[in-house]
C-alpha cells in the first residue's frame, strides 16, 4: 500500500509541477528560472508545512506522509526535501552538519550536472 500512496501523491506532484511550471515561464519568460525557483522555494514551505502539520497537530495514518511529504512533494521539488534536512539538522544543533550539507550538495550538485551535460553532449 505504501507504494501506491507514493505513487498517487507522485504522480499528482510531477502534474502540478508541470502546470505550475508553465505558468509561470509563459508570464516571466526564461531569462531566469523563475519556474523551477518558485517550485522549489514553494516545496519548501509545503514540505515545511505538511510535514509539522503530520508530525504535531494530526494523528493521522502514515499513509498520508507518504502520499504528501514523499510523493506529492518529492515529485514536486526534491529541493524541499534537501532544505528540510537541513532545517532538522540545524534544530537538532548541528550547525556544522547542515552548513557542510548545503555546500556540498551545492558544489557536487554543479559538479553531477556539468559532468551529465558532458557526457551527454559527448553522446549526442
Amino acid at each position: 500500500m505504501k507504494y501506491l500512496w507514493v505513487g498517487l501523491g507522485g504522480a499528482l506532484g510531477s502534474i502540478a509541477r508541470y502546470a505550475v511550471g508553465l505558468v509561470i515561464y509563459e508570464r516571466m519568460g526564461t531569462r531566469f528560472p523563475y519556474g523551477t525557483f518558485v517550485i522549489n522555494v514553494s516545496g519548501c514551505f509545503v514540505i515545511g508545512l505538511v510535514l509539522t502539520v503530520l508530525d504535531e497537530r494530526l494523528g493521522l495514518s502514515p499513509a498520508w506522509r507518504e502520499a504528501m511529504a514523499i510523493g506529492f512533494v518529492g515529485a514536486f521539488t526534491t529541493f524541499s526535501t534537501f532544505e528540510y534536512e537541513t532545517l532538522r539538522a540545524v534544530q537538532h544543533g548541528q550547525g556544522a552538519t547542515a552548513l557542510t550539507y548545503v555546500a556540498s550538495s551545492v558544489v557536487l550538485g554543479f559538479v553531477a550536472v556539468w559532468a551529465g551535460a558532458t557526457v551527454g553532449r559527448v553522446l549526442a
